[in-house]
């Protein structure tokens, strides 16, 4: 059998060092599995080309890695920011603080940043404000993806009326008691674990980090979050014809979580290295630090935050399926979207950017979408008109009108309960930093954005999940 040695890689120019010997080893592992030589060395050379399309695989990751480290630019990126913001468009200019604008103006002054808009749910966050959108060249922030990576929405219709709910409004309630575990310690065990394809993904093998947090994300598989966090069982108002259904109320069901404990640890991570890279980046954008995509180390984030995704939606797979099956239930049709991820996409002027949305929704012409409310509002189903100068956005949501620590202090159980009370709405745990009181009114949200999706549904919650006072159940 006709075997690889360096010899041979030298003579097809790969260069001497550690690079040669990962070569040698993937090649001839390529031959033991029944590949010919010239076409394992064939592939090595695709390897060595592509290095970032292997990162996930599990005999080239090691060489891919190796490659992208050789091919790697040692000059350092500049970081003087921009003497003034570059222009960007603001939704709704009215609902959003100053703090929030002045966030993205600072966010517009990168020397990576090529355009960017707010969208009218705006309010501050770390380095780039939620609601905000952030076109990049060739650069990923992992502050700009957010702490909660692929934070998601997920609706389910059923072929119901959502009369049965009051029918049987125990026989609801206890499907989420029983069908869903909340808060930074949750995981089911024993005879509840859950299992999907997502755990079966390589990428869990590309880098040392994945291959530690697998057994993260086989515990939390099918979990939710704190916060704002929740699995609702609503009224849907269909619109139009839609999914196979004409326009009428139906029965259900709507999530919001994220990539827990998978997303938070890989957001950490690249977050310092990030920062660690940028050490001269003036204090104002710190947290906006970001990482090349031809380096090792922004191709490891991208692979990595892919990966958070994907399991982000297996997680709400999991709830609405045994939710729903708790109350003998099968969808007839699902809308769902990331509003906390980073998107290699193409400006009009055919310009490859990183579009970075942190709490805003993938709005491109004929996309739908779900815009949650508050636990005591509507929510709605969105399809996009892709409009460019908001870089095919829209807001993720409400948005908070005031922060967690101004809504403890400012607002009261009975005030929160009687809000929910008049709108017939049962809320299974929650804290009041997350009353409705808190949020902007969603129909002023909605109003200012009227040029950027069309309504198509209106989502009423009836019976909310989420987590305790504590955070922690």
């Amino acid at each position: 059998m006709d075997i690889i040695t360096g010899k041979i890689l030298k003579y097809h120019n790969w260069q001497d060092g550690k690079v040669i010997g990962l070569a040698k080893d993937a090649g001839n592992k390529l031959i033991e599995q029944g590949m010919d030589r010239d076409a394992a060395l064939a592939q090595l050379d695709a390897v060595r080309n592509n290095p970032g399309e292997f990162l996930a695989h599990a005999t080239f990751a090691d060489l891919a890695r190796e490659c992208i480290r050789l091919n790697q630019q040692d000059e350092p990126q500049p970081h003087d920011l921009r003497e003034s913001p570059l222009p960007f468009p603001i939704w709704g200019r009215d609902q959003i603080d100053d703090e929030a604008i002045r966030q993205m103006e600072n966010s517009m002054r990168l020397p990576v940043a090529v355009t960017g808009a707010l969208m009218p749910d705006a309010h501050v966050g770390y380095g780039l404000p939620i609601g905000g959108v952030l076109a990049t060249d060739n650069v990923v922030i992992p502050y700009a993806v957010g702490v909660d990576i692929a934070c998601r929405m997920r609706l389910s219709i059923y072929e119901v009326s959502p009369i049965l709910i009051g029918q049987k409004k125990g026989m609801f309630e206890e499907s989420l008691w029983n069908e869903t575990a909340f808060g930074m310690g949750a995981k089911w065990t024993g005879s509840k674990r859950a299992s999907h394809d997502v755990l079966e993904d390589e990428a869990w093998y590309a880098t040392a980090q994945l291959k530690k947090l697998k057994d993260t994300a086989m515990n939390q598989l099918g979990t939710s979050g704190t916060g704002n966090h929740f699995v609702e069982w609503g009224s849907f108002r269909l619109d139009e014809d839609m999914f196979g259904l004409k326009p009428g109320e139906y029965l259900a069901l709507l999530s919001h979580s994220g990539s827990r404990g998978v997303g938070a640890r890989i957001a950490d991570r690249f977050s310092k290295l990030a920062m660690e890279k940028h050490p001269d980046l003036d204090k104002s954008v710190r947290h906006l630090a970001w990482l090349n995509l031809d380096s090792a180390d922004g191709l490891e984030y991208w692979l990595s935050m892919e990966l958070a995704g994907k399991f982000a939606s297996a997680n709400h797979y999991i709830i609405h399926k045994r939710v729903a099956a708790s109350v003998g239930l099968k969808e007839v049709a699902v809308v769902e979207n990331h509003h906390n991820f980073a998107w290699k996409e193409k400006l009009p002027d055919g310009r490859e950017v990183i579009v970075h949305r942190k709490g805003a929704t993938p709005a491109g012409a004929g996309v739908l979408g779900v815009i949650p409310g508050s636990m005591g509002d509507a929510g709605f189903v969105v399809r996009g008109r892709g409009v460019a100068e908001a870089l095919a956005s829209a807001s993720h949501g409400a948005g908070r009108l005031m922060s967690r620590r101004a809504a403890l202090n400012s607002i009261s159980k009975r005030e929160r309960d009687e809000y929910l009370k008049e709108r017939g709405v049962t809320l299974l745990g929650g804290g009041l930093d997350e009353s409705p009181q808190a949020y902007k009114p969603v129909d002023k949200v909605l109003a200012a954005q009227s040029d950027l999706v069309d309504v198509v549904g209106k989502f009423t919650p009836r019976v909310v999940r989420m987590a305790d006072e504590a955070g922690d159940i």
